[in-house]
């Protein structure tokens, strides 16, 4: 498996050979999807509450006598099906966070990987650094390699994530001011985030440095 490199213009400086081991066809869906719900589930807050009838306000005296009034029994004001009354079965703060193996994590990055490479949607951008946050000079950088920043009518990409060696400011600062656009590190790349864009733009250090946490 070989990975195209270009230059900040979009003009094609030759391929690089993959040095990490691709994973079987057969292997490493389940590991996929595994990661992808765990990062989906990690994502919810899971702060939705509501009231019981313990804590909503309200006295716990019986309205009217049991018999005799003509009306149906109750007990208390704050019963679930009186308005003000409290909420049975409601949610409650949870955590929705999954537990993943780290093999099965590792799996899952390097198969999702493996076939981004496969389909040739990952590039390596020779000089993917800027002097300071400059959203327009990276729009212009992202719409030479095809990628939809701005101009949606000769893009070939609509989304594409930016990784980089190390966190890079400028970068970060550039890319989340154009939609459909993300950055990260080669140490923080997730599944979720290999799978979600159109295309993967490393840098040529971000790439190397990738590769080495693949092959571990």
């Amino acid at each position: 498996m070989k990975v195209a490199i270009k230059d900040t213009s979009g003009a094609d400086q030759g391929e690089l050979k993959a040095k990490f081991t691709p994973v079987d066809d057969d292997k490493g869906q389940q590991a996929v999807h595994q990661a992808v719900v765990a990062y989906n589930a990690a994502q919810r807050s899971g702060n939705a509450s509501t009231k019981t009838v313990a804590e909503v306000a309200g006295t716990g005296a019986k309205p009217w006598r049991q018999k005799g009034t003509g009306r149906a029994r109750v007990g208390y004001r704050r019963n679930p099906i009186w308005r003000g009354g409290g909420v049975a079965h409601g949610p409650k703060p949870r955590v929705y966070i999954k537990k993943l193996n780290k093999k099965v994590r590792d799996l899952a990055v390097r198969k999702a990987f493996t076939e981004r490479v496969k389909d040739g949607q990952v590039v390596i951008l020779d000089g993917l650094s800027l002097d300071k946050p400059a959203t327009a000079q990276l729009a212009k950088i992202l719409n030479a390699l095809g990628i939809d920043a701005r101009k949606p009518a000769s893009a070939r990409y609509k989304s594409a994530v930016l990784i980089t060696a190390e966190a890079d400011n400028n970068v970060a600062l550039s890319a989340r001011n154009i939609e459909r656009v993300r950055s990260t590190t080669s140490d923080s790349l997730t599944t979720y985030e290999i799978l979600w864009p159109d295309v993967l733009v490393f840098s040529k250090d971000g790439y190397e440095k990738f590769e080495q946490r693949l092959n571990q």
